[in-house]
C-alpha cells in the first residue's frame, strides 16, 4: 500500500469522529498569510458582520508553516480544520474528497447554478471528483507565461517571440555570454529551479507539456497518458537548454532576482511577478510577456499550467450554507474585481480579458493582459489523490534527463509513465 492510501485512510478514521461541532459558534474563515489576501479577507470578513450579524463570522491567516498544505493535512488530523480554507491547491481537493472531510458543494441549494455561469464546461470537469460531486470552488488562477526582457530578446538576427523552441533555443545562442570576460558565463536565456521538488515543475515541464499538447492530461482511466511525442519533446528542449549553457544550472534564486538583476533574458512566471518588477526594476528594464515556448509545428493557442488555488468548506462547518453564502461574496463580479486590484492575481471566471466589468483595471495595469489573456488556455491537475507522487516521479526523470543529461529523453519520459502506471495499480481504490 502506497503512503497516500494509508494517509487517506487514517483521515477518514480522525475525520469520522468530529462531525458535530456547535452550531452556534462564528464560523471561521483560513485565508492565505500574505499581507494582500488578508487585507482582503478583513474587508470581506467585515463587510459580512455588517450586513449578517446573525451569521457570525471570523477570519484567521492560516498559522506558518513549511507549506499551506502541511499545515492543512496537520489541521484535519488535529480535529482544528477552518470552516472555509480560501487557497486550497486544486491538487489536494481529491485527497481531503476521498478521506470524507469536505462538503459536497453541489448538494448545497444553487451552487451548481452559480458555477455554470462563472465557469467553463471544462474548468467544472477538471474539478468534478471520481465520486461525481464537486468538493471545491473555483477561485483564483495565475497563469505561467514567458517573461521577456524586450531590449534583449528583440536584439539584431533574433526573432522576436512568441517563442517555439527553434527560435527560443536560437536566441539562447546569442544571449548566453560572459560579460565581465572571466571565463564563466554571467548571463543567460534564462532559469528555473533545477531541484527536484515535485512543484518545481509546474514552471518548466508541465506548463510546456500543457502548450505542447493543447491541455493533454497527464494522467487518463487511471493509467499514466504522457508517454508521448509531446513529454518527449519538452525534456529535449529542456536538455539542450541546460547542456548549451542557455540556462544556468547555478542557483540564481538565492541571489538577487536573476530577471530584476538582467542576468536572464527570459523567465517562465506567473502574474505576481509584474508587481513586484513594478515596485523594484531599473528604469533600463523593459519586459512584456508571451505565451511558453512551443514545437516548431504547433498550431493553435498555447496551453498553460493555471496554478489554481480554490475555496472549501469542510464538514466540521455547523452551518454549510451560511458558509457558501459568505463564499459567493468573494468569488462575484465585485469580489473578484478586489482581489485583482489587491493581489493581481486572477479571478477563475468566464472572460476576464473581454467582460467590461474588468476592461477599466486591465487598462490601468496594462502589463497585466496578457495574463488575462492567457486565462482563456490554462489548466489545473488531474484529479488524482496522488498527484504530488506523480510530479515526484516525474521530476526523478528530470533531473536524470534534463540537468544532469544522464538520460535520453524517450528513456526518461518511458520510466517515468512505467512508475507512475505502477503507481496507480497500487493505489488501494484502485486494487
Amino acid at each position: 500500500m502506497q503512503k497516500t492510501g494509508w494517509l487517506i485512510s487514517a483521515l477518514w478514521l480522525l475525520a469520522s469522529g468530529c462531525r458535530q461541532e456547535q452550531a452556534s459558534r462564528p464560523l471561521l474563515f483560513w485565508c492565505s498569510n500574505n499581507a494582500a489576501e488578508i487585507t482582503f479577507a478583513r474587508e470581506f470578513t467585515d463587510r459580512w458582520q455588517r450586513t449578517r450579524p446573525d451569521k457570525p463570522l471570523r477570519y484567521q491567516p492560516i498559522p506558518e508553516g513549511q507549506s499551506s498544505e502541511e499545515i492543512i493535512l496537520a489541521s484535519v488530523v488535529g480535529k482544528t480544520t477552518p470552516d472555509i480554507y480560501a487557497n486550497m491547491w486544486q491538487g489536494s481537493v481529491e485527497m481531503y474528497a476521498k478521506a470524507g472531510v469536505l462538503v459536497p458543494l453541489d448538494t448545497i441549494s444553487g451552487f451548481m447554478s452559480f458555477l455554470r455561469a462563472r465557469c467553463d464546461t471544462a474548468v467544472i470537469r477538471e474539478i468534478t471528483s471520481s465520486d461525481g460531486h464537486i468538493y471545491q470552488v473555483p477561485w483564483k488562477v495565475n497563469p505561467i507565461m514567458t517573461l521577456c526582457n524586450t531590449r534583449q530578446v528583440k536584439g539584431p538576427g533574433l526573432q522576436p517571440p512568441p517563442y517555439t523552441y527553434s527560435s527560443y533555443l536560437n536566441a539562447g545562442q546569442q544571449l548566453k555570454k560572459d560579460a565581465d570576460q572571466d571565463g564563466y558565463t554571467d548571463q543567460w536565456l534564462g532559469y528555473t529551479e533545477v531541484k527536484v521538488i515535485w512543484y518545481q515543475r509546474f514552471f518548466n515541464f508541465y506548463p510546456l507539456y500543457l502548450a505542447a499538447s493543447n491541455g493533454a492530461p497527464l494522467i487518463k482511466n487511471n493509467r499514466a497518458a504522457f508517454n508521448n511525442r509531446h513529454a518527449v519533446g519538452v525534456f529535449r528542449f529542456l536538455q539542450q537548454l541546460y547542456r548549451n549553457g542557455y540556462f544556468s544550472k547555478e542557483r540564481l534564486s538565492a541571489t538577487r532576482d536573476p530577471f530584476l538583476d538582467q542576468r536572464i533574458a527570459t523567465s517562465f512566471t506567473g502574474p505576481w511577478q509584474v508587481g513586484f518588477l513594478e515596485k523594484y526594476k531599473d528604469t533600463s528594464l523593459q519586459y512584456d510577456t508571451w505565451p511558453m515556448p512551443v514545437p516548431d509545428t504547433h498550431t493553435g493557442p498555447a496551453y498553460t499550467y493555471g496554478d489554481p488555488k480554490n475555496i472549501v468548506i469542510f464538514n466540521t462547518c455547523p452551518d454549510p450554507t451560511a458558509a457558501w453564502a459568505f463564499i459567493k461574496t468573494l468569488v462575484d463580479k465585485p469580489g473578484d474585481l478586489r482581489l485583482m486590484e489587491l493581489t493581481g492575481q486572477f479571478p477563475n471566471r468566464l472572460n476576464v480579458d473581454t467582460d467590461p466589468y474588468f476592461q477599466p483595471f486591465l487598462q490601468k495595469n496594462p502589463k497585466l493582459i496578457p495574463f488575462a489573456r492567457q486565462s482563456r488556455y490554462i489548466r489545473g491537475v488531474d484529479n488524482s489523490e496522488v498527484i504530488v507522487e506523480v510530479f515526484d516521479i516525474i521530476s526523478q526523470e528530470y533531473e536524470a534527463c534534463v540537468v544532469y543529461d544522464r538520460k535520453t529523453p524517450e528513456a526518461a519520459i518511458r520510466d517515468a509513465a512505467e512508475a507512475v502506471d505502477v503507481l496507480l495499480r497500487s493505489e488501494p481504490a484502485n486494487e
